[in-house]
This record gives structure tokens, C-alpha cells and sequence, in this order.
């Protein structure tokens, strides 16, 4: 009765607690670089730094502006590169989550296939 119970809750429950452990990880990849955030400030200037008001002459106004230029080529610089790598992060979290999901219903056959395989091919049961 236990070993149905144990099967039942292996292929059931257990499977969808990975299958939700699975989502919660992406969920919380996606969150950690908030990538949608960083599309929508793309050219925002980096780390919010502007340059203040200007004075009247055309020269600080010139000055101001190449500024809040480089400020803002800096900052889409530096988001391009965390939404990069927030993609490969999602990517590979993706790729072993998956992996470990096609694995779970054979997961629990291994150690009896480890115990066939060290009877039929013989262990050394005397390792000195």
C-alpha cells in the first residue's frame, strides 16, 4: 500500500511540484533582471544621472546635451547587456529545467538499475 501511495505521489504531485518549481525559477529569473523594465527605460539616461540646467550660452547648452547623450548611450549600453544575459539565464534555467522534467519519471528506477548492473557485471566487493 505504501508503494502505491509512493508511485501515486511520484508520477502525481511530484510531478507537478516540479512542473510548478519549474515556473517559480523562470518567474523568479525574469523577475531578478526585469527585463520587460529594462526594454521600456532602454534609453534612459544611466543610473538617472542628467546633466542640470544649463546656462544661457550656446556652448553649455552643447555641453549639457553631449552630456545627457553619452548618459544615455552608457545606460542603453549596459541594459542591452543585462537583457542579454537575463535571456541566457532564462534560456538555461529553461533548458535544465526541461531536462530535469523528462528525467523525473526515470529518476526513480536508477538505483534499481545500479543494483542490476553491479550484480550482472560483478563489483569488486573487497576495495583494499
Amino acid at each position: 500500500m505504501i508503494l502505491v501511495g509512493f508511485f501515486s505521489w511520484w508520477y502525481g504531485a511530484g510531478w507537478r511540484n516540479q512542473i510548478l518549481r519549474t515556473k517559480d525559477t523562470l518567474v523568479r529569473i525574469n523577475d531578478h533582471f526585469s527585463i520587460q523594465l529594462l526594454i521600456k527605460t532602454l534609453f534612459s539616461p544611466f543610473r538617472q544621472i542628467s546633466a542640470g540646467a544649463t546656462g544661457n550660452d550656446m556652448a553649455s547648452k552643447l555641453r549639457a546635451f553631449g552630456d545627457r547623450l553619452f548618459s544615455r548611450l552608457i545606460g542603453a549600453f549596459v541594459r542591452t547587456f543585462m537583457i542579454i544575459f537575463g535571456l541566457i539565464a532564462i534560456m538555461f534555467a529553461l533548458i535544465f529545467s526541461l531536462i530535469r522534467l523528462a528525467l523525473w519519471p526515470i529518476l526513480l528506477f536508477l538505483p534499481i538499475v545500479g543494483i542490476i548492473l553491479m550484480i550482472s557485471v560483478g563489483a569488486p566487493w573487497n576495495l583494499v
